[in-house]
């Protein structure tokens, strides 16, 4: 399917104020950005540049007053997200240099605090993505989804210690557990397709049989729809919007997904 993704920012800024924004997707083996436009008000000098992990990263300086930010992309996703059960369990010396770091704990995935739980969670199941299914429906039937509830991270041991969180929090406590059994695994933030209410999405994937693959607790199928923005290793690596001195709040933040015309539907990227 191709996904019309947009997002629109409005502040009202006391002094001019640095950002740090995260607002473009990339094309990958997942997904093909096809249009993209993306425009800030008023127009002010913005520089460009690749994170560690790849991420499209915009930096400015905004000027005090009213500072907007609107971008829209059409993005070709997959209709379904990929199922391998099987898919098995990578040994650690076979890794790839970039993914060792999907390995160990982080801010807000104390990895080295959940492997009695994750253990009991994955008992007899296959090594590799049988043991992240088992992790997934684990979270889905015991930690509540409430959207909306919170507005700050939190990690993975506050999370299981409420048993409730946004999308983001499933997502940490997710990527704690399967760390803690030594499989990669790495949130990312974009936009999910009928998402409701609708808003940013979190979710993770993991890297097991030679590929990532998603999961997300959030959701009952595996519907795709997915657009993702940002990959990291927990929620401090993916804000959209990171902004220098006092605190603001947008005045206006608004997010959409809605699927284009049915003649884009036939196209498919090769790698």
């Amino acid at each position: 399917m191709v996904l019309r993704v947009s997002f629109y920012l409005l502040f009202d800024l006391e002094v001019p104020t640095p950002f740090i924004l995260m607002l473009r997707p990339r094309s990958n083996a997942t997904q093909w950005v096809e249009r993209e436009e993306y425009k800030i008000s008023p127009m002010i000098p913005v520089v460009e540049h690749t994170d560690i992990v790849g991420n499209l990263c915009q930096r400015l300086i905004a000027p005090s007053g009213n500072f907007s930010i609107s971008t829209k992309a059409e993005v070709q996703v997959p209709d379904v997200v990929a199922v391998d059960f099987g898919a098995p369990f990578v040994e650690i010396q076979n890794l790839p240099d970039s993914i060792l770091r999907y390995l160990l704990p982080s801010r807000y995935c104390e990895s080295d605090r959940f492997n009695d739980l994750a253990v009991s969670i994955t008992a007899n199941e296959l090594p590799g993505y049988n043991q992240v299914a088992a992790i997934e429906s684990w979270l889905r039937n015991t930690i509540s989804y409430i959207p909306g509830s919170s507005n700050f991270p939190i990690s993975a041991v506050d999370v299981n210690y409420r048993q409730s969180g946004v999308c983001r929090d499933l997502a940490h406590l997710g990527i704690a557990l399967c760390r803690s059994i030594s499989i990669p695994a790495r949130i990312v933030v974009g936009y999910l397709y009928n998402l409701k209410p609708m808003d940013m999405h979190a979710w993770f994937e993991v890297y097991v049989g030679g590929c990532w693959y998603t999961f997300d607790a959030t959701q009952e199928d595996k519907k795709g729809g997915y657009v993702a923005l940002g990959y990291g290793t927990d929620a401090a690596d993916v804000a959209v919007f990171n902004q220098f001195g006092p605190g603001v709040v947008p005045l206006k933040h608004l997010v959409n997904v809605e699927i284009v015309a049915q003649e884009h539907e036939n196209f498919h990227p090769e790698f």
